[in-house]
């Protein structure tokens, strides 16, 4: 499912014009993203929660040449589906 399906699932459902919707899910996701960049965690109880970790430098290798290089450190976001969420795609009652 892309952006635009989810839009037009979440518009059938709550009866409200795709338009509408788009802006709730963009201003939702950019509020997400902005927590996120401020290093704050982000926790919808029974669906999941979102949080930032850091990566440490690592040393890895160039796939095309085999060359020995170091990766540099950084911050990756990070999803945990909350319980409710692993049981309904486990198929648990």
């Amino acid at each position: 499912m892309n952006k635009t399906e989810l839009i037009a699932a979440i518009a059938a459902e709550t009866d409200l014009p795709k338009s509408d919707v788009s802006r709730v899910l963009d201003a939702a996701l950019t509020n997400l993203s902005q927590a996120l960049v401020r290093g704050d965690a982000v926790q919808l109880i029974g669906f999941g929660a979102f949080s930032v970790s850091n990566r440490a430098e690592r040393s890895g290798r160039n796939p095309a040449t085999g060359e020995a290089m170091t990766i540099k450190a950084s911050k990756v976001s990070k999803f945990t589906p909350g319980k409710a969420l692993k049981d309904l795609v486990n198929g648990a009652d």
